[in-house]
């Protein structure tokens, strides 16, 4: 028997577990806002919106900073912006499949 020679994959994607995180968080939102823990929402998407950008940063996919500039700030804990309701419960499962769309699309050629 011969056995498969396995080539390891021409890519990286570094932003892929930051953002199955922060989707995770998100999915998760509708819930964990009405109680304590919408601060923990605000910190987490804010900090993995930053370093999802970071890591779009690197790979040279300069189209997703905009994206995560802007979930950084509309999720930002320091200076929460004032959105409640339906549209704020509806912004939280878009931003996660935003998250997932970047963290499969953004990778990098190792080297």
């Amino acid at each position: 028997m011969t056995q498969k020679e396995r080539r390891p994959s021409v890519y990286q994607r570094n932003a892929l577990a930051p953002s199955l995180l922060a989707a995770a968080v998100l999915f998760l939102a509708p819930v964990l806002l009405s109680g304590s823990w919408s601060p923990v929402v605000l910190f987490v998407t804010s900090i993995l919106a930053v370093i999802v950008g970071w890591f779009a940063l690197q790979a040279r996919q300069w189209w997703w900073l905009p994206v995560f500039a802007t979930v950084a700030v509309i999720w930002n804990p320091v200076f929460p912006l004032p959105f409640e309701g339906p549209v704020w419960i509806s912004a939280q499962p878009v931003a996660a499949v935003v998250f997932l769309v970047a963290g499969g699309l953004v990778k990098v050629k190792r080297v």
